[in-house]
């Protein structure tokens, strides 16, 4: 058995693990210090997407990165666990209960729970991702440095979401709003992903409303590009070139 959730939480935030993909730096601590979302807003760069060449294969999921035979879904759920978990062969959650953001749902099974990509896969790819190496993909996928990037939430309000944009799919539950629009622009912010036009209004509408929040400031991991093949898929596994030099993905942000 392993200790609970809570105290597993602790020792998450307190350590600057580095995650071991391919294309990424030293490791660095989490930032404790919050951003506008409006200044994170205006510090994305405007784009049309590019929605040829998506594989949801291209990024790897879900990775064991520290090896201690928990993966990144696990990790996920360990840290938003309420109340004690112990963990079991073959990392076997028991105990403890999950509460869904997205719609107030609660279980006590947590493989009835879906671990969401903030900003999916789909939308990361076509906003910039197409053009990373496949070692940045899968930090991407399995990023356990920004309490932002992954959450646990009912498998109906991850699969009604999909991979749509916020102003064609908003959480059912409205208090959660304003906490989804600042997350999903820091997340991009974090990745330096791009938005469309639509896009663009829409979040600045919504974060206007709710009066600009702040939001925990993120670290910016380095990017590696890959090999693309012909017509710019993205899909390549090379070792490529870093475009945009920051820090490690590091648990616990």
């Amino acid at each position: 058995m392993r200790t609970n959730a809570l105290m597993m939480r602790a020792l998450i935030c307190a350590t600057t693990a580095v995650v071991a993909t391919t294309g990424l730096g030293s490791s660095a601590t989490a930032a404790t210090s919050t951003m506008s979302s409006r200044y994170l807003l205006n510090h994305l760069r405007s784009a049309s997407e590019h929605p040829a060449g998506y594989d949801r294969g291209k990024f790897t999921m879900w990775a064991d990165v520290d090896h201690d035979g928990c993966d990144t879904r696990d990790e996920v759920l360990m840290a938003e666990a309420r109340g004690e978990v112990t963990v079991h062969a073959g990392c076997d959650l028991r105990g403890g209960t999950w509460r869904s953001r997205y719609d107030g749902i609660s279980t006590s099974d947590p493989s009835s729970f879906d671990i969401d990509h903030m900003v999916p896969l789909n939308e990361a790819w076509q906003s910039g991702a197409w053009r990373w190496s496949a070692g940045t993909r899968k930090a991407y996928a399995n990023d356990l440095g920004y309490s932002a990037s992954l959450i646990a939430v009912s498998a109906h309000q991850n699969r009604s979401k999909g991979d749509r944009e916020p102003q064609a799919w908003m959480p059912q539950r409205r208090a959660y709003a304003c906490t989804y629009v600042k997350r999903w622009v820091a997340v991009k912010w974090r990745w330096q992903l791009k938005v469309n036009a639509t896009e663009r209004s829409f979040l600045a509408s919504e974060l206007r409303a709710c009066g600009w929040p702040s939001v925990a400031t993120p670290s910016r991991p380095a990017i590696t590009s890959g090999s693309r093949s012909r017509g710019g898929s993205g899909g390549g596994t090379g070792g490529g070139s870093t475009h945009a030099v920051g820090y490690a993905v590091h648990p616990g942000g």
